[in-house]
C-alpha cells in the first residue's frame, strides 16, 4: 500500500468514529473539582451548596444522607469531592460520597465508598449503593456502613 492509500484510509475510519471523550456533566464534574482544589471553602457550606442545588428528591436524600453521615461518624469532615457532598477522614481521603442522579443523568442517586472506607469482607464486597429513596432500614444500614467505614 502507498503513503497516500494508507492516509486516505485512516482519514476515512477516523471520520467513521463516533467521537469519544468526556460527556458535558463529565467536563463540569473535573472542572469543580479544579475549583475545589483552589478554593479555601468550608467543607459544611460547600457540602450545604451542593445540596442546595439538587433536584427536590435528591436533594431530600442528600440531606437525609448527611444528617446520618455526621451522626454515625461525626470525625468525619464534610467537603465536596467533583461537586457532591462527601466526607474525609483525618488524612483528608474521601471515605464516602453522595452522587445525585441528577448529576450525571441516572435514573437513581448513590451513596459510594472509597478505598479508604474500612469494608472489606472477604475477596469482595460492594461500595455503592443506589438509592431511590430512604425507608428506616436503609438508613440503619447506612448508619452501621458509615461505622464500619471508619471503624
Amino acid at each position: 500500500m502507498s503513503t497516500s492509500v494508507k492516509k486516505g484510509k485512516r482519514q476515512s475510519e477516523s471520520t467513521n468514529k463516533k467521537k469519544e471523550g468526556f460527556t458535558a456533566e463529565e467536563k463540569a464534574a473535573m472542572k469543580a473539582r479544579a475549583r475545589e482544589l483552589k478554593a479555601n471553602e468550608d467543607g459544611e457550606s460547600a457540602v450545604r451548596a451542593s445540596i442546595a442545588a439538587m433536584s427536590p428528591q435528591d436533594r431530600a436524600i442528600a440531606k437525609r444522607i448527611h444528617e446520618l453521615i455526621k451522626a454515625a461518624a461525626p470525625d468525619l469532615v464534610p467537603k465536596t469531592w467533583y461537586g457532591m457532598p462527601a466526607y474525609a477522614n483525618k488524612d483528608g481521603k474521601v471515605v464516602c460520597f453522595f452522587r445525585n442522579a441528577g448529576k450525571f443523568k441516572e435514573r437513581y442517586a448513590m451513596l459510594g465508598f472509597n478505598d479508604s472506607a474500612n469494608l472489606d469482607q472477604g475477596s469482595m464486597w460492594p461500595i455503592a449503593f443506589a438509592l431511590t429513596k430512604l425507608t428506616a432500614a436503609d438508613e440503619a444500614k447506612i448508619r452501621a456502613l458509615v461505622k464500619k467505614a471508619v471503624g
